[in-house]
């Protein structure tokens, strides 16, 4: 990976780095520049409360592998899909818990592939947002700082927030996950389906008549239908409630213009 950010910047390339795509929305006419996949970036290991994971690795794995050692602080993330770089970058969470919350510091790269140590508060993490996303650093790795706990008491969290899911949120279908942050004082899904909007389709998208937060592809969506929608939820709550949605996911690719 070093050597190709130096080459990306020998080149003056735009550089994305992507992990499991879980919160993100893809132009369909392309990506400009360099695209790196962390999906070799799996290694995980234990040195005692701390649990080091690759960028790479799925959060799901580490949850479970923090349950398999009986440490307490990632239960939250036992559902989650996405990479720990993209949990990192996005200060992923659910439940009540953060990536923040745990986290003890990150290994990245710089624009020039130089190594560097990034620890919690050089970050500056903030609802659903990191430092991450205003500068050129690329995430390699991550620590997290757990607690001791009963493995049973671990495990019962775990279950009970993947119940939550499953009953709340619309799995059976491909979806980018929660489309819209939380405005203060109100819930995305709830704006969204108080204004009449759930369950409405353009072309293959559908905004999900399980939870209106999500946009679901129910027949070959493209990224127009996503974007057609997001545009209609954002005009149509700033419209009723005067309320500014902003968004969770990220867009990357050629063509992308919000309305």
């Amino acid at each position: 990976m070093e050597k190709l950010l130096v080459a990306a910047s020998h080149e003056d390339l735009p550089v994305h780095v992507l992990g499991q795509l879980s919160n993100m929305l893809i132009s369909d006419q392309g990506v400009q520049g360099l695209v790196i996949i962390t999906s070799e970036m799996k290694k995980i290991e234990i040195n005692g409360r701390d649990v080091i994971a690759g960028a790479g690795i799925d959060m799901i794995s580490v949850s479970e592998f923090a349950y398999e050692h009986a440490l307490s602080g990632l239960e939250w993330a036992a559902g989650l899909p996405g990479s720990v770089g993209g949990a990192v970058y996005m200060n992923a969470g659910a439940y009540g818990g953060n990536t923040a919350d745990c986290l003890k510091s990150v290994v990245a790269l710089d624009r020039n592939g130089r190594p560097t140590v990034l620890t919690k508060k050089k970050l500056g993490f903030s609802y659903r947002n990191s430092g991450i996303q205003k500068n050129d650093y690329y995430i390699i790795q991550a620590t997290f700082e757990l607690k001791p706990d009963q493995p049973d008491e671990i495990r019962r969290w775990m279950d009970e927030f993947n119940l939550r899911r499953i009953d709340k949120q619309p799995l059976n279908l491909p979806s980018n996950g929660s489309v819209f942050k939380r405005p203060s004082g109100y819930y995305a899904g709830k704006l969204v389906s108080d204004a009449g909007l759930q369950g409405v389709q353009i072309g293959g998208a559908q905004l999900s008549t399980k939870h209106a937060n999500f946009i679901v592809n129910i027949d070959h969506a493209k990224t127009e239908d996503y974007l057609n929608l997001i545009n209609l939820v954002k005009h149509t709550i700033k419209e009723k409630n005067g309320i500014g949605m902003e968004l969770e996911i990220k867009m990357i690719g050629k063509g992308f213009t919000e309305n």
